[in-house]
């Protein structure tokens, strides 16, 4: 294996992003374990692990990259910052066209970049390696349940981001006293798993789909939901998840059935576009809607959960949707819906959410990038290469060459 030297970057999103790609422990595991690996460290003041503890485990903390053969990040490096030639490893949100990031790939091409994204890093079977969506789940099950107790006054958490760890917030969840309630959590990825973590750490008895619909019960109850649960066709035939995929307007949905005996909704889901929402404007004035607290991870701005209008912030995570005026209202009148819709939950609790990505990184992807890519994992994910659109991303070639100013960040 040839010499490979790696570039941890320092974050410089606004807001601030604390979480790294790799912890301390992780980088000293990686150069005892890969002889032919050196790694260093971008100083940064912000980062939830100090430069100090890298740095006590033998790793370099500097100011200047340029050094460095592949540079990994988290969140978008600004353009001002990138450097020509090099290889980066970041979410760049840009395979989806997105308009605010159009200037951010045709600035990584005109200085000859490749760029790998870890939104496209996939398994042969299609599966994604990496994501924060496990702690987008924790931290959003947490804070709707944070929610309740606001609204309800029945018991006040810390904030998560006021928590210094996973193991903090699980003794703010001793102080959680509900009372006979139904919770729907919806998605079986990594967010809703991630929210089933903190379900399961509180006690909460699961029940069936039709015990949910049909019984009352003496203690808070939750149902887990997946899609095929919420949709049905809407000819009345067989659900099927082929045509759903395929024909998802051949859907429509029946969330309703839920709603209509919940009080607290855990929105783990991933959305697709074209399917329909699971509850409309409409659905929610309802006097059959009977949730009144909802913790929307996924966070789809006036999107499937209509209440959900925009986005909430780590400082002020929690505001009301007045059914009746579609508008914003304070969160705890009666006739108002809870929402909690934080856009960037990960970053609450930065250090187990690096811990966390750092694994699957060091599982999943670096082996592939200091050794033979066998599996064509790092190259199905190359965005763009040496300067140049790959393959599979020539679809982003009117995307990159519509004009834009190219504004320094």
């Amino acid at each position: 294996m040839a010499e490979i030297k790696i570039g941890i970057l320092k974050e410089g999103k606004t807001p601030p992003d604390k979480r790294a790609p790799l912890t301390p422990i992780q980088c000293s595991d990686l150069i005892t374990q890969y002889p032919n690996l050196s790694l260093v460290v971008q100083k940064s003041p912000i980062r939830c692990f100090d430069d100090e503890e890298y740095a006590n485990l033998g790793i370099p903390i500097v100011n200047d990259v340029s050094d460095c053969d592949v540079l990994f990040g988290v969140k978008e490096v600004k353009k001002s910052e990138l450097l020509e030639g090099k290889t980066y490893f970041y979410f760049s949100h840009t395979i989806k066209e997105q308009s605010y990031n159009r200037a951010l790939l045709q600035t990584m091409i005109a200085k000859g970049i490749s760029m790998v994204d870890y939104e496209t890093l996939t398994h042969t079977n299609g599966r994604r390696l990496l994501g924060f969506g496990r702690y987008a789940g924790v931290v959003g099950c947490y804070n709707g349940f944070l929610a309740y107790g606001k609204r309800t006054n029945r018991y006040a958490l810390k904030a998560a981001h006021q928590c210094h760890n996973r193991l903090e917030i699980e003794k703010e969840l001793q102080k959680v006293d509900l009372a006979v309630v139904k919770i729907i959590v919806s998605g079986n990825g990594r967010v809703g798993r991630g929210a089933l973590e903190i379900i399961k750490q509180l006690n909460i008895r699961e029940v069936s789909k039709e015990e949910f619909v049909s019984r009352s019960f003496d203690e808070a109850v939750y149902v887990h939901l997946d899609f095929y649960d919420y949709y049905e066709r809407i000819d009345g035939s067989a659900f099927s998840n082929k045509d759903f995929f395929s024909n998802p307007e051949w859907f429509q949905s029946c969330f309703m059935n839920y709603a209509s005996c919940a009080d607290i909704f855990i929105a783990g889901h991933y959305y697709g576009k074209g399917s329909p929402y699971l509850f409309t404007r409409e659905d929610a004035k309802s006097s059959d809607f009977k949730i009144r607290t909802i913790a929307d991870i996924s966070c789809d701005i006036d999107g499937p959960v209509a209440s959900t209008i925009r986005p909430s912030t780590i400082a002020k995570p929690i505001y009301g949707y007045n059914p009746n005026t579609e508008s914003e209202d304070i969160f705890d009148k009666e006739n108002v819906i809870t929402v909690m819709a934080v856009d960037n939950l990960p970053c609450e609790l930065p250090k187990d959410a690096s811990e966390d990505f750092g694994n699957a990184l060091i599982q999943h992807v670096i082996p592939y990038l200091l050794a033979e890519d066998s599996d064509q994992i790092i190259a199905r994910a190359t965005i763009c290469e040496n300067g140049d659109l790959t393959t599979n991303y020539e679809y982003l070639r009117e995307y990159v060459n519509t004009k834009s100013i190219l504004n320094r960040q």
